[in-house]
């Protein structure tokens, strides 16, 4: 066996003299890196998620209105839209062929209102009012009890009118909600 003499320390080499010898690369396929895109999708998200809790947090606050009440804080739009709200909106008397059901009711209560009408052929019922809002209800007159018991609710004026429209023709009753 014979050993290459190897270079000495103080000799230094030719550079390149320690490599391999070249040779051909061959073709491939270029690498991608799998979620490189992420970075950029997850801050669009991110805008997306509190650019939806902002929208969230700014009509919660709308809802709640003002806190102490006296309404110095608010922005003179919100009066002239809470005008038009009471506008929108009616008190209609309405009553209702089962007195005993409107001693039940309370004011601040939610009620479907259901017009009976009674035919030939047998009785059909429909909703007339969904979610309206009970206002009043008066204390009946003596002795009035046969004919049913009124109650005032806060409806749309175009409910108001079906309401209307449907006691002159049927039986109405109500539903808690």
């Amino acid at each position: 066996m014979s050993f290459a003499p190897s270079p000495s320390p103080l000799v230094p080499c030719p550079p390149g003299t320690d490599a391999p010898p070249t040779c051909e690369v061959p073709h491939f396929a270029p690498v991608r890196v799998r979620g490189g895109h992420q970075l950029r999708r997850f801050v669009r998200h991110r805008r997306r998620a509190v650019a939806l809790g902002l929208a969230v947090t700014a009509a919660a606050l709308v809802a709640a209105g003002p806190g102490d009440g006296d309404g110095a804080r608010e922005h003179p739009a919100t009066e002239s839209v809470r005008e038009h709200r009471a506008v929108q909106t009616v008190s209609a008397p309405v009553r209702i062929a089962d007195a005993a059901t409107v001693r039940l009711l309370r004011p601040g209560d939610r009620v479907d209102v259901i017009a009976a009408e009674e035919s030939a052929l047998g009785g059909d019922a429909r909703v007339v009012a969904r979610g309206a809002r009970v206002t009043k209800v008066p204390e009946p007159l003596d002795g009035a009890t046969e004919g049913g018991a009124l109650v005032v609710l806060s409806v749309p004026r175009s409910t108001a009118a079906r309401l209307a429209g449907a006691s002159a023709t049927a039986r109405l009753a109500v539903t808690l909600c």
